[in-house]
């Protein structure tokens, strides 16, 4: 599984949870709300920190392909010109 799946199963369960606490918790409903608007904020906040940690991986994972990628490219032109000079 990959690491965005589980971040976002965790930030939903969390949610979920959160949500079913403060819809149960016996407090006024103005309250309620007021800490559920914060929780979600807070929740957001954690699931953008997550994904941009996510992206960052992803982009340093594709940089390193291409380079590595353009690394063999040459290797390869390099010994088709040096087979073509061959003949």
């Amino acid at each position: 599984m990959s690491t965005n799946k589980i971040i976002l199963g965790i930030v939903t369960a969390a949610v979920a949870g959160a949500v079913i606490g403060l819809l149960l918790a016996p407090e006024d409903s103005k309250k309620t709300i007021k800490k559920l608007k914060k929780k979600t904020n807070e929740l957001a906040g954690d699931l953008i920190a997550a994904l941009e940690k996510s992206k960052a991986k992803a982009t340093a994972a594709a940089e390193q392909v291409k380079k590595e990628g353009e690394a063999y490219a040459e290797e390869y032109v390099d010994a088709a010109r040096e087979q073509v000079g061959n003949i």
